[in-house]
Order: C-alpha cells, then structure tokens, then sequence
C-alpha cells in the first residue's frame, strides 16, 4: 500500500482524490514494490508510458535516413521523460534519494563510455588529419587491390585487431580507410562496413579486452581470461558466413580513384605509437591496477595532448629544414604545400568527434537505465530464465542485444546472476557479443559507423542483410554447442 503524505487539516475529500489520482498513475498492486523496498512500475500506467516513450523514439532513430533527422535527439527527450516519471514517482512517496543515486550510477556507466569513445575518436581524427588514412588509401590503390579484395581485407584486419583494440575502435579506424578508398561508392562503402561491424563484433566476443560485456563477464569472474578463447572458432564463423555471402554480390573491379601521391604530416607515425601505447595504458590499468579502462585512455589523451605541444613549439624549425630541402631538390609542389601548413591542435580534433554518436549513446544508456531501473529489465531476464531452458534464454537475449543495447542486457543477467552451466555463461558472452551485429544500432561499433560514414552505411542498408548476419549468429551457436558440449555440465 502506498503511504501519501497529507495534512490532517485538509478536507477528506482531497485526500481521497489524491489516493484515486495516485492509484490511476501507479497502478497500485500487490507488487506495488519490491523485495528491496523499490517501486515496482513495471504493471502501471507510468511504466507503460515510459516504454512507450521508448519504442517511439527509436522508431524515430530508425527512421533517420527518411526523416533526416539526427539520431540523439529523440533518445535525449525521451531519457528526459522516463527518469523525470521515475523523479515524480519517487518524490511523492518520499524516495528521492534512491532515483537520485539510480541516475548517477546510470549517468557514470555512461560518463566511462563517453570518455572511452572520445578518446578513441581524438586519435582517429589525429590520424585523418596527419594524412594517415589518405595514405594508406593512397597504398591500397598503389597495389592494386580490388572492390572484393579491400571488402576481406578491412573485414580481416577488423576481426583480428578488435581483441586488442575493443571492437568499437577498430570499426572507427577501418570505416575510416574504407569511406578514403570507395570514396563516393555507397554500395560498396554499405557492405564493407556490415562486414567490418560484424568482424568486429565476432573478435571482440572472444576477448576480455573486445567488448564492454565481455569485460563484465570477466570482471563478474564468471569467466576467467584464458577461458574466452574457447569461442574463437564459433566467433571466426559468425564473421566468414556473412562475409562469404556478401563478398559474392562485390564487383570485382578496382576502384575508380584517382591515383595521388600522398606523403604524411610531421608526426603522424608517432601519433600511431601513441594510440597504440593508449591501448596497451588501458589494458595494463585493467590487468595490473584493476581499475576502469577508461583511466588508460585519459591518460592517453594526456600523452596527445603534450605531442601537439610538442609539434607546435617546434613547428617553425621544422619548416625552415624542409624549404631548404625542398629548395635545393627543386620541389616546388611540396613547396607550395608547406605554404598551407597549420599548427597541430588537440581540442580542434576533440570538437571534431562525432558528438551525435556520444549524446545517443547517453540517450540510450539512460533510456534503458530508467526501464530497468522501473523493473523491466530484470522482469524481462526472470521470465526467460525461469520460464525457458538457459540455451534459449541466451539466445533470444543476444537478439534482444540487437535492439535494447547488449551492455544493459548483460547487466541484468549479472545481477539475477542465475543459475547456469560454464558453457551457458559463455553462451551468452558469445550471443551478446555477437547479437548486436543484427542491427546497425545493436552495438557501440555499429551505432559510431553508421555516425563515420552518414548517409552510406545506414540503419535499413544494414537491415537488408539482417537475414544474412542472422545466419552466421546461428552457426556460431550451433559451434560452440557441438565444440565445447562438455562445459555445459560444469556449473560455477
């Protein structure tokens, strides 16, 4: 029963008004609240609004290449209007506190994301503008690669590179090559980029380092570090069947660019070392301090920071040096070039990362936060695991991934923390990891290279090869079922 605060002086009738409008909102019941004392909405009018509010405006995200319409801005109303139902619930029955300390949880799940995401964009835009993937364009033309050929190749370098660089920075930096390389060739750019979402996705599901959920799994200690690599294989078919597929609909031709000699900027190797070095900082502050990884990338935003200082104090000298070079080999191109040189900026990189792409993940990380926090969530992942066989539950779950965000999805299986074989806790690890590749929004990776290469790789551009990706979800399953069936026995 809820308890509503009235004066005693007021007339009885008011009060039996409140109770009534109260009762219309919550839709009070005998699960009115939970076990720990929170309000449970999931069974009131609120709740039903919150979802609501939800579904519409990521019915309006899908619709973004119709409407035109940026993708954070219905997620940002929309997580306004779901935790300010929470704030309004929670105040009229004297719990503020407990929403306020929801939120700031929610909100720092979010702020390390954030962090995480900016950093890794800075490095990408350092390197766009030291010319690094102009070259490597500039390489691949030289060498004659092919549409098909440069479709496998960024999809390989992808699915290897994401266990060490977490998917999301992989996507970014081989988006980035393929939108220099097919420059104007929607088609291809579109299923080259399905291809490097879903490598990336399907690499970072067998590492720690790959994924945000997989680093909860470990950290959970449900899964220890050399045990993710059991499910190396049915990560290395969830990438190829998808990829087999779509590389047959590839013509095979070379792309039609126009062939330019491309030299680097001053320091855009040592920018590379730099991120690398980011990486490893990150890696080593999980492994060794077992703090947030995002405390690496910050610092190796700090490592940028005192380069570019570095590049600009000794900017004219090194300019002076190369005139006289240039000047004594008769360059007169690169001459003319020198005259268009700019100081190196850090923060002009920082206002260059793809801010739509952050505030819709703060959208939907507080979307999603709010509907858990009201009990969805976590009625969701009860029913699956009491109702349905664990096999089941992690599968269906991987496709929910797809559209809910894998990282909540985790979350709430985390906390109910059921009971499970070892092999089902790397089931869902794996369709989790994997499920997200279904939709372009279905995973950090996705959402940043629908944002890198707008108005090529688009939501129903992904969509329509759904079918495609789902097969190689299922076969993925069906492997690590049949190569590690004896881990299905084994309970933690």
């Amino acid at each position: 029963m809820l308890m509503l605060q009235q004066d005693p002086s007021q007339p009885r009738v008011s009060r039996r008004w409140l109770f009534l409008f109260a009762a219309l909102l919550l839709g009070i019941s005998p699960a009115a609240f939970a076990v720990t004392g929170d309000i449970d909405l999931t069974t009131s009018v609120i709740g039903f609004f919150a979802v609501a509010v939800f579904v519409l405006a990521y019915a309006l995200v899908m619709a973004e290449e119709k409407i035109h319409m940026r993708k954070s801005k219905p997620v940002l109303v929309a997580a306004g209007i779901i935790w300010g139902l929470i704030g309004w619930v929670y105040v009229q029955n004297g719990m503020s506190e407990t929403s306020e300390h929801a939120f700031r949880v929610t909100l720092l799940e979010f702020t390390e994301l954030m962090l995480f995401l900016l950093v890794a964009m800075t490095y990408i835009n350092a390197m766009e503008e030291r010319r690094v993937f102009d070259a490597l364009r500039s390489w691949m033309l030289r060498k004659g690669f092919s549409y098909r050929q440069l479709f496998w190749l960024t999809g390989g370098l992808a699915f290897v590179l994401s266990p060490i660089a977490d998917n999301l920075t992989t996507a970014l930096l081989m988006c980035a090559v393929i939108t220099k390389v097919a420059e104007g060739d929607k088609r291809f750019i579109n299923l080259a980029c399905i291809n490097v979402v879903v490598a990336a996705n399907a690499g970072g599901a067998f590492s720690p380092f790959g994924d945000i959920t997989t680093l909860m799994v470990w950290q959970a200690g449900m899964v220890a570090f050399q045990e993710f690599f059991v499910l190396f294989l049915p990560s290395l078919v969830n990438f190829l069947i998808p990829a087999v597929i779509m590389s047959a609909f590839i013509k095979d031709e070379k792309p039609s660019s126009v062939y330019e000699d491309v030299w680097l900027k001053r320091g855009a190797r040592r920018i590379i070392a730099l991120f690398l070095l980011t990486i490893t900082t990150a890696v080593l502050c999980h492994t060794l301090l077992h703090l947030p990884p995002v405390l690496g990338m910050m610092t190796g935003l700090g490592y940028l920071q005192f380069f570019g200082y570095y590049l600009r104090r000794t900017l004219p000298q090194s300019l002076e040096r190369k005139r006289e070079r240039y000047s004594r080999r008769g360059d007169n191109k690169k001459l003319e070039q020198l005259g268009g040189v700019v100081p190196f900026d850090v923060f002009n990189r920082v206002a260059r990362a793809e801010w739509d792409t952050l505030l819709f993940f703060y959208g939907v990380v507080m979307c999603v936060g709010g509907l858990g926090f009201m009990g969805y969530l976590g009625l969701l992942s009860e029913a699956l695991y009491t109702g349905w066989d664990a096999t089941w539950a992690n599968i269906v779950l991987g496709v929910v991934s797809a559209v809910v965000d894998n990282i909540p999805v985790m979350f709430a299986v985390l906390t109910m923390q059921p009971e499970m074989s070892h092999g089902h806790w790397l089931l869902i690890t794996l369709t989790a990891g994997v499920g997200g590749s279904l939709l372009s929004i279905g995973s950090a990776a996705g959402v940043a290279v629908m944002g890198q290469a707008r108005g090529a790789y688009t939501f129903m551009g992904h969509l329509r090869w759904a079918p495609v990706i789902f097969l190689g979800y299922i076969a993925s399953i069906l492997v690590h079922l049949w190569l590690n069936a004896d881990s299905f026995t084994v309970f933690n």
